[in-house]
């Protein structure tokens, strides 16, 4: 596993990496900046898109801390999340078995969310989200 410091520099590697081959400003080396630089590039290599799924779905996870609503980005990653109905950690809280609210979506489309080229309710409504549960509108997330 590991570490923060270690994760950051593996972001901060990668937005540096891919601005400089797309002939652009390196921006901060955050979430959002490296999937800004994703979302520009097509056919980025499958290890950049994985980092960027997974710190944009951390990101998510820290701002809507709790464990009412499973996000699943499948193969590169799932967090539990609170509801954010009355702010951070409310809604119910699920510990195992089978989560009773879950959303998933693709690594392209969670992109396209956390970038804005897609609202959620247009992404929902074209069946390229998957929801299924109370609590599962995550559009007040998007785009990061």
């Amino acid at each position: 596993m590991s570490t923060a410091a270690e994760r950051q520099a593996r972001l901060a590697g990668a937005v540096a990496e891919l601005a400089h081959a797309l002939g652009r400003d390196v921006p901060a080396a955050s979430a959002a900046g490296l999937l800004t630089l994703v979302a520009a590039s097509p056919g980025v290599p499958r290890d950049v898109l994985a980092l960027a799924v997974r710190s944009g779905v951390e990101e998510l996870a820290r701002r809507r801390p709790g464990k009412s609503v499973e996000l699943r980005v499948p193969p590169f990653a799932a967090a539990q999340l609170g509801s954010g109905d009355a702010g951070p950690g409310a809604g119910p809280r699920h510990t195992r078995g089978t989560p009773p609210a879950v959303v998933e979506l693709a690594p392209e489309v969670f992109v396209t969310l956390a970038v804005g080229g897609v609202t959620w309710a247009d992404a929902v409504a074209a069946h390229r989200v998957s929801v299924s549960g109370t609590h599962t509108d995550l559009g007040a997330l998007f785009p990061l």
